[in-house]
């Protein structure tokens, strides 16, 4: 555990970490820790992958000012401006040899962090990601815990507002990240449909991706979660190797 500009962070240091390559996790809705997330946790450590995993509440990742979070800076400022360079400081690792990996809110955050900085996150990896978080705001009466979703009503006040910075809209047909891995189980009732959006229109606009939308149960929960996690590994670690084969 580590402070990192007044917030708590997570950081992983294999004792032999493969040289310029690290991840950066970002957390779900919930706020748990990767040490929570063994099967992840471990299969990243088994690759040699440093890693550090910042913690920013329920701020989805936002370029927004989040009160709870912090007054003057965004998450995804945070994210760029502090954790990045923390990555080059502990690890000597830059960009592009840094790749996203998130659950569920932190999925989507690791998604449209790599559509709006592709040159900086050419590898984004992400289990059941939150996509749609605007459906979330509009029918935070009918779901349980609807308090997690707290954050996007101050934030955006409306659904439509919210749907106008979701990670489908930051997809540029001429500048994306190089490497999308994305997966979601068809019985996520809440959250699949957006990983089914998302992919339609990667396929039409003709951009790569990898997308594992089939049936492995679980729906959102630890038991998918623990169940793709070992293929969410391997493909950042295969297209992060590439990226360092690239700049050879």
């Amino acid at each position: 555990m580590a402070d990192l500009a007044g917030h708590a962070c997570e950081i992983y240091a294999p004792s032999d970490p493969l040289p310029g390559r690290a991840v950066i996790y970002l957390h779900g809705v919930r706020e748990r820790w990767l040490q929570e997330m063994p099967v992840l946790r471990d299969a990243i450590e088994v690759a040699r992958l440093p890693v550090v995993a910042p913690r920013t509440g329920r701020s989805w990742w936002l370029d927004r000012v989040v009160p709870s979070f912090d007054s003057t800076t965004t998450p995804e400022r945070y994210v760029l401006d502090r954790v990045v360079p923390e990555v080059g400081r502990r690890f000597g690792v830059a960009p592009p040899g840094i790749a996203l990996i998130g659950t569920s809110m932190g999925g989507q955050g690791a998604l449209r962090l790599a559509y709006r900085h592709p040159t900086v996150f050419p590898v984004a990896a992400a289990i059941s990601p939150a996509i749609d978080f605007h459906t979330a705001l509009r029918d935070a009466h009918l779901r349980p815990e609807g308090e997690l979703y707290d954050t996007l009503h101050s934030l955006y006040g409306d659904a439509e507002r919210a749907r106008q910075d979701t990670a489908i809209l930051h997809v540029h047909p001429l500048n994306w990240p190089r490497h999308q891995f994305f997966a979601c189980d068809p019985a996520d009732e809440h959250w699949y449909d957006g990983s089914a959006r998302l992919q339609s229109k990667l396929v039409a606009l003709g951009i790569p991706h990898v997308a594992r939308l089939e049936p492995l149960g679980g729906g959102h929960s630890r038991e998918y979660y623990d169940r793709i996690s070992p293929d969410v590994v391997a493909f950042v670690l295969e297209r992060l190797d590439q990226e360092s084969r690239r700049l050879a």
